[in-house]
């Protein structure tokens, strides 16, 4: 039984999906710069296909100013050598002029006919210092201009931020017509919970302890119903899982056994996020972790110490992995992003240990609604011997 109505309330499938390290985030040691392993077209498209070849039925492809490349231009380059895998795009809320931003999505979707997914981020940019509740306020004025130029004739929007009257929508009309790409969005904050609420279909989640998760899902979906709304409920962890506990857990110890302490600190604070809400809960989960940095059984908050945002790992077998995912489904968490080190490497291990034992989806856009984007035949079903 899920813990809140979900947008997705009969479907058994969940969204598997994987991380493309663009932003120059993938090690064999963390810490430890790694040439083969840096973000480049050549690496990060091969993480693309890799996932495509397991099953993985969307990837996220990441953005930051300081390392990595252009995210959009990357999805753009992704659409002719994919046929199957969505692409989860993250967007910085005005970095782009919001209408050009979306003719951008708009012609991005039509080359993936349909495959594009939109991560929402609300961000300060390079120089600057906004408070919060500007920067919710502009993210806020771009998904409602979004939205009317993938549903309107013209647009016409007065905000605080932007104003614009009678400008025609058919450079911006994408290929999924019933409203546009789904669009994931993480926040902790109250305006961040108000704008996913109305606006947003999926609420992603870092990973904490499980009833921390449960007490956020509730949060936002108190929120969603003062609009008549439902979402769907997604996480983005780390992964180390292997055919024993064990092999698991000294693979995890092995990966942090190189790392700096001041090298990692550099590394989170390069990140325009490190201050915010979020990441000060993924600090809080390594002090309140076990010796070995465990806050739940499986949960390993060690990934932390050298990356901002999203800061520990499911560790395990793999029985004990889908047995995580299992009691996740049952809170009615439907789409995990999970990701690993190397990132090809983990894929790898991930989808031969993992991927034939679960049923896969991509999520429906309001249930159901986008012909391109139900659930359809399982990937990889069937049961764990």
């Amino acid at each position: 039984m899920s813990v809140v109505p979900i947008a997705s309330p009969d479907l058994r499938a969940v969204e598997l999906s994987w991380f493309s390290a663009l932003c120059s985030d993938d090690y064999r040691y963390l810490g430890v710069p790694d040439g083969a392993l840096r973000s480049s077209w050549e690496h990060c498209s091969d993480i693309v296909r890799t996932a495509e070849r397991q099953g993985f039925r969307n990837i996220l492809c990441p953005s930051s100013y300081q390392v990595g490349q252009d995210t959009l231009s990357f999805v753009a380059g992704c659409a002719p050598i994919t046929e199957r895998i969505n692409l989860l795009a993250a967007v910085r809320c005005g970095e782009m002029q919001p209408i050009m931003l979306a003719r951008t999505i708009a012609t991005l979707d039509h080359m993936l006919k349909g495959r594009l997914t939109v991560n929402i981020i609300s961000s300060d940019f390079p120089g600057e210092k906004a408070e919060s509740a500007y920067r919710y306020q502009r993210s806020r004025e771009v998904v409602e201009i979004l939205k009317q130029a993938w549903t309107r004739d013209e647009i016409t929007y007065k905000g605080e931020i932007y104003d614009f009257e009678g400008v025609p929508t058919d450079p911006a009309r994408p290929y999924q017509q019933n409203g546009g790409p789904l669009l994931y969005f993480g926040g902790y904050s109250p305006p961040a919970l108000e704008l996913c609420g109305q606006h947003c279909d999926v609420y992603l989640m870092w990973p904490e302890t499980k009833e921390e998760l449960a007490g956020r899902m509730k949060a936002v979906n108190a929120v969603a119903e003062r609009y008549d709304r439902r979402l769907d409920y997604g996480l983005r962890c780390h992964v180390i899982v292997r055919d024993t506990e064990a092999e698991a857990r000294e693979y995890a110890r092995e990966l942090v056994s190189k790392l700096d302490d001041e090298k990692g600190e550099a590394i989170r604070a390069r990140a325009l996020d490190a201050a915010s809400l979020g990441v000060s809960h993924q600090a809080r989960n390594r002090e309140l972790a076990d010796m070995e940095g465990f806050i739940e059984p499986h949960l390993w908050t060690g990934v932390g110490r050298a990356r901002s945002g999203c800061g520990a790992a499911l560790v395990g077998s793999a029985d004990q992995v889908l047995g995580e995912l299992e009691e996740y489904r049952k809170m009615g968490i439907r789409a995990f992003i999970f990701s690993g080190y190397p990132h090809i490497e983990e894929c790898e291990h991930f989808g031969r240990l993992i991927m034939p034992h679960i049923e896969t989806c991509s999520l429906p856009h309001e249930y159901g609604r986008m012909p391109g984007n139900v659930p359809d035949t399982p990937l990889g079903v069937g049961e764990r011997k």
